[in-house]
């Protein structure tokens, strides 16, 4: 085999470059990573964002979060529940240290964990509402006459809070269905149920927060009952909360479709009659009926 005088020529040594910092680009790039769905995606020269579009995002965000609420809350209620039943057991018979514990384990992790994604779901419910109302006006076009400062003070306001978040809801639902604006709102079955489970939850957990300050055996043990109660009711209302997010927030988003009644005058018997107004298929052009045959036809 030949070979090349003074043996093979040695390969180009490779020149590493240094590291000059994250690539730059000239505009902002169009790829990465899908949108998610808490997250809006922006429509370039479209402005700033419709209180829709606001209100359909929180919804997405508070949905999960409110059944995160369902879940801790009834983990607490067992947790209690069992609480209550090892307190009838120590009356006649020594409790186990491992029962004992892992209930209390249980009560701390459903108590505390219930309270935090209890106000992570009031802040987004609060947000969620504010745009909503915003939304409706607009979609009724009126001019929201309430404040952000009101909506707010009505959900945290002890005592105003049981009456200002459901006329919030039903001036919402009411602007939704584009109703006229100076009837008065009629709230819907749904919005009634949540009301009545909104105001119950309220009142219940205003009691539990003063029973806590009573001493004695029998008051800490009516203590546990009320806190059962009062998760079993959390959870039920965050329940409702979540049908109603998705009722209102389908309102704003979707139009009412199907077909339409239009009063058409034809002759005086049918002046009044209302007839449907459905898509149809195009017909074909009417052609013109031959005439009957008649003695002076040629044709005879």
């Amino acid at each position: 085999m030949a070979t090349t005088p003074g043996g093979p020529a040695p390969e180009p040594a490779t020149r590493r470059r240094r590291y000059a910092g994250p690539p730059r680009y000239r505009s902002v790039p169009r790829w990465g990573l899908p949108v998610g769905p808490w997250r809006i995606a922006p429509v370039p020269g479209a402005g700033p964002l419709r209180p829709v579009d606001r209100a359909r995002a929180l919804a997405a965000q508070l949905v999960p979060v409110l059944w995160v609420v369902v879940v801790v809350s009834g983990v607490a209620a067992v947790a209690e529940v069992w609480r209550y039943v090892l307190l009838l057991f120590s009356r006649s018979d020594a409790l186990s240290p491992a029962a004992v514990g892992v209930s209390d384990a249980l009560v701390w992790f459903g108590g505390w964990s219930s309270v935090v994604a209890t106000i992570a779901a009031g802040v987004l419910t609060v947000s969620w509402s504010l745009w909503t109302y915003r939304a409706a006006a607009d979609r009724a076009g009126n001019r929201p006459w309430r404040s952000r400062r009101w909506v707010v003070a009505g959900w945290v306001v002890p005592g105003w809070n049981l009456v200002a978040p459901g006329s919030l809801l039903a001036e919402t639902e009411h602007a939704a269905l584009e109703l006229p604006p100076d009837r008065r709102p009629s709230p819907s079955r749904e919005l009634l149920v949540w009301w009545v489970l909104w105001a119950a939850c309220v009142v219940l957990g205003a009691v539990v927060l003063v029973w806590r300050f009573r001493t004695g055996t029998q008051a800490l043990a009516d203590g546990v009952v009320l806190h059962a109660w009062a998760d079993v009711l959390a959870a039920v209302t965050a329940w409702r909360t979540i049908r109603v997010v998705r009722l209102l927030t389908a309102l704003l988003t979707e139009r009412a479709q199907g077909p339409r009644q239009l009063l058409v005058s034809t002759t005086a018997a049918d002046a009044g009659r209302a007839v449907p107004v459905v898509p149809s298929a195009p017909q074909a052009a009417p052609t013109a009926v031959p005439a009957p045959a008649t003695a002076g036809n040629p044709a005879d």
